[in-house]
């Protein structure tokens, strides 16, 4: 006997970067697709995150570029800096690329429900306020997550934001205190340091970027403080009182406790999983410090029930996410997919000035693990295409292996690196030696080139330095 046409053969809950993609893949492999989204298609990452804040940060490139002038022969008198006219800029971005993911899920049947999705039972999903239960075969958790803040400190969404309210206000603030030198923060401080705030970045641990190799922190710390931008590390924010004329911090440092003084603070400290009143405990989904356990495949404890994105903690970013839930929609389907089991050589990107790219293990990583480390670097000051661009600061260092050439790491710094690491990444998941980039012969004048000179210096045959 023939189910009833109301069932599903997906359900997803949260239609962002990892839930959309999961649909369209499920949609393309001949399933019945129902996405639940409470606000907008496109999550955080399209409306609220990786899509805004590029668009920001192209009109703070220009800006520097301006400010430059006398360099590459211009000049012009009473340049007018209009930031609202940049975050309009950055809200019409973001709604066209959402209008074409709306496109996608018409183009692919995707059945889109407004609503809140919360698990009925391990084949139904409550969508809110208007109470319809859907039935569905397979059920895929992609809520996402939000910012953290820190215990006993308030986000008003005035004096204290995030990264959201930061990407929705037109008018800059005099002063800035960013919390937190991860991805997030350093982006901001240098789109409000090119519009002229000052700016103010307070780190817990010991350097910036601090997941980055060392190296990579040093070069981008020198590159920001020589640029003006206050960076306090190993330094603890302990409170946060708002005043009438702004904001004050307390913040522990090595030298004692300090009090920061700014017209605003953002808190960008990193964020945690939406795993809250999603119906989890009532099926019996595992869940481990607010996010939910998966294996390779994206199954969840619950036999039906798989989760991707940030909800899994495993690693929050929006490329992630996608393959997470390329995965999920395959293995639904029947299909035989790789499985992700490990994150360790997803890219990772941060995309302020000088830009950085890495994946794999730091140097320290490597020598921690027993590997014996060879090391290749070249710095884009000895590239020609980076000097005629007017880039030179930076880097690529190249992690390998000493006997067999194995790519171990990749970190770089510098122009337009984000866009120079899939090569890397595509040799490593190929099991491309550092041999093999150094013959793999590139074009000139290219910043490209930087990595095949990389390769050639791990090899202790350097070129051009």
């Amino acid at each position: 006997m023939a189910e009833p046409a109301d069932i599903y053969d997906v359900v997803v809950i949260g239609g962002g970067p990892g839930g959309y993609v999961a649909a369209i893949r499920a949609a393309q492999l001949g399933l019945r697709v129902a996405v639940v989204e409470r606000e907008a298609l496109g999550g955080i990452c399209l409306n609220w995150g990786c899509i805004p804040t590029k668009a920001l940060l192209r009109s703070a490139e220009v800006v520097d570029l301006l400010k430059r002038g006398k360099e590459f022969g211009f000049s012009f008198e009473n340049l007018t800096l209009d930031y609202g006219r940049a975050i309009k800029r950055s809200r019409e971005v973001s709604s066209r690329l959402v209008r074409g993911v709306n496109y996608l899920m018409r183009k692919n049947n995707i059945e889109v429900i407004q609503g809140t999705g919360r698990l009925e039972a391990p084949d139904q999903v409550a969508v809110e306020p208007d109470g319809k239960v859907l039935k569905a075969r397979n059920i895929i958790l992609a809520t996402g997550a939000r910012p953290r803040s820190i215990p006993g400190v308030t986000i008003d969404g005035d004096r204290v934001i995030t990264s959201r309210e930061a990407l929705e206000c037109t008018e800059l603030p005099g002063r800035i205190i960013i919390v937190g030198a991860g991805p997030i923060g350093l982006e901001f401080a240098h789109i409000y340091h090119a519009y002229g705030v000052e700016v103010t970045v307070v780190e817990m641990l010991s350097r910036i970027a601090p997941l980055e190799d060392e190296e990579i922190s040093v070069a981008l710390a020198r590159s920001f403080q020589r640029r003006g931008v206050k960076l306090h590390t190993d330094t603890r924010v302990e409170g946060v009182e708002s005043t009438d004329q702004g904001v004050r911090v307390r913040v522990a440092t090595p030298d004692g406790e300090q009090m920061l003084e700014a017209d605003t603070v953002l808190m960008a400290i990193g964020v945690q999983p939406n795993s809250e009143d999603l119906g989890l405990e009532k099926v019996g989904v595992q869940v481990e410090r607010g996010a939910v356990v998966v294996d390779g495949y994206m199954r969840t404890n619950v036999p039906g029930i798989y989760a991707i994105g940030d909800l899994t903690g495993k690693m929050p970013l929006a490329h992630v996410a996608s393959a997470q839930g390329i995965v999920a929609a395959e293995h639904i389907a029947g299909r035989e997919p790789e499985p992700i089991e490990d994150y360790t050589w997803m890219p990772r990107c941060i995309y302020c000035q000088p830009q950085v790219a890495s994946m794999g293990l730091t140097e320290a990583q490597a020598r921690e693990r027993g590997y014996d480390v060879r090391i290749g670097q070249f710095p884009f000051q000895a590239n020609g295409k980076a000097l005629g661009l007017g880039e030179r600061e930076g880097f690529v260092k190249i992690v390998a292996d000493a006997k067999y050439g194995e790519i171990l790491g990749a970190h770089l710094i510098g122009p337009e690196v984000t866009e120079l690491l899939p090569e890397l990444v595509l040799a490593r998941a190929w099991e491309l030696t550092v041999e093999e980039i150094a013959l793999a012969v590139h074009a000139h004048p290219t910043l490209s080139e930087a990595l095949m000179e990389a390769a050639h210096a791990t090899l202790g045959q350097a070129i051009h330095t």
